[in-house]
């Protein structure tokens, strides 16, 4: 149920070993920690941050089953689909239907062209209903970027679309969608640099890169909001800003690795082409997590 879906949600980093493939016993480590140690709400693989944008469909179903396995059903589990035409969306959808995924976590297409209102209607339309599956839109993509008119036409007309995460760091977009839907649809912030303010306007959660990396100040801040002390929520809100500031980059899946090594988490090495963090990278985030608290 879509109501399963709230809270603190990081979306997990693939674990490629040296050989360029999936490291499931880094993963499933990973899910636990987040579980057991850090009390996440939930979990979501294969989206931006796990580099889905560059893994196969063998490997998503690969992927999906190691963490649904680890976390045996504490925590609903998103699984992550960036594919370029409805085909390929449906067919890994289909790969992991069987896995007990509680929903899918799709982008629009995202190479070159973007389709007309319509034609992206009837993309989520035959997603949810070829696949069976509920749908969460991940709305990140810039030449097809969703606005809030266009989402909420979504999910009035496709009742398998149970939600949006809302990317791309406007929080007025945000503010807007969370008027028109959220009443009828999951709202979770993926901005980063911006979660406390992105509870205190109601959005039911975060699925955002900054999560991964510091997923225990993020409950933090989610359970301070939810307890209305504002100024824990303020304080935990600044260092998950310097953290996010470390790490945002063109590599960030690669930045959220190097960060959870020095946490002694194994996220294993990024897919070429993305390059490892530089030794300026590296410096930033190891000051903005001891600063943080969290070395």
């Amino acid at each position: 149920m879509k109501s399963d879906i709230y809270g603190i949600v990081p979306p997990m980093v693939t674990p490629f070993a040296d050989g360029d493939t999936v490291d499931v016993e880094a993963a499933a480590t990973d899910a636990v920690y987040l579980v057991e140690k850090a009390g996440v709400h939930g979990l979501a693989v294969c989206g931006s941050t796990g580099e889905g944008h560059a893994i196969t469909t063998d490997e998503t179903r690969e992927i999906v089953s190691t963490v649904t396995d680890a976390v045996q059903g504490r925590v609903p589990v998103i699984a992550g689909i960036i594919a370029n035409s409805t085909k390929a969306s449906i067919e890994r959808g289909k790969a992991v239907a069987d896995l007990g995924v509680a929903a899918l976590q799709v982008t629009p297409v995202h190479y070159l062209f973007r389709p007309d209102d319509g034609a992206m209607v009837e993309h989520f339309r035959r997603l949810t209903e070829e696949t069976g599956l509920p749908v969460m839109i991940y709305n990140v993509v810039p030449w097809a970027y969703l606005s809030p008119a266009l989402l909420e036409r979504i999910i009035d007309e496709v009742e398998g679309v149970i939600g949006v995460k809302q990317s791309a760091g406007d929080m007025k977009l945000l503010a807007d969608l969370l008027v028109r839907a959220s009443d009828r649809a999951r709202i979770m912030s993926a901005v980063d640099a911006l979660l406390y303010p992105s509870f205190a306007l109601g959005a039911h959660g975060a699925i955002a890169a900054v999560l991964t990396a510091a997923p225990n100040l993020c409950v933090d801040v989610w359970d301070a909001v939810a307890a209305g002390d504002q100024e824990r929520a303020r304080v935990t809100h600044e260092k998950l800003l310097a953290i996010w500031n470390a790490i945002e980059s063109d590599n960030l899946p690669a930045n959220v690795k190097f960060a959870m090594a020095l946490q002694g988490r194994n996220g294993g090495k990024p897919r070429p082409p993305m390059p490892e963090p530089d030794k300026a990278q590296r410096e930033a985030i190891e000051v903005a997590l001891r600063s943080g608290g969290l070395l």
